[in-house]
């Protein structure tokens, strides 16, 4: 079984009346590949998945900052967030699934209203964004 249902009607099933989050959340990677074809993946564990769509942002941010300051000719990478299935033993994409949402992304869940630091979210990613000169990208 690939999904779990991780939203706060399930978890409370689940697992009483203990805060969901904390259950669930520290079973959480980032994992990133920062040249798609590497045989190689690199993996962060992070608490929450605000958290991971920090370290997502900023290691994004940090490989366009390399493109434009001539660190690194060009790149194509990849990343997202997974989360620890300890039924099958294995890491599986992360997603959410409340009784009235579903989010499949960390990006679509931060940017929905259900997300308490959304704000907050918007504003790291439009700091360390504004650290980049897109006129420098290739055309």
């Amino acid at each position: 079984m690939h999904r779990k249902l991780l939203g706060k009607g399930i978890e409370t099933q689940l697992y009483g009346d203990e805060d969901w989050r904390k259950k669930i959340m520290n079973k959480l990677r980032v994992w990133w590949i920062p040249q798609v074809g590497m045989d190689n993946t690199f993996y962060v564990p992070v608490n929450t998945p605000e958290e991971g769509k920090r370290l997502l942002d900023t290691l994004a941010a940090y490989d366009l900052f390399q493109l434009t300051n001539n660190v690194k000719p060009d790149f194509c990478n990849t990343g997202g967030l997974q989360m620890w299935d300890k039924e099958e033993q294995e890491w599986n994409n992360w997603f959410i699934e409340t009784e009235e949402d579903y989010f499949d992304t960390i990006d679509k869940y931060c940017e929905s209203d259900i997300c308490e630091q959304k704000e907050a979210l918007e504003a790291f990613s439009k700091e360390i964004l504004g650290q980049i000169d897109y006129s420098k990208l290739p055309k």
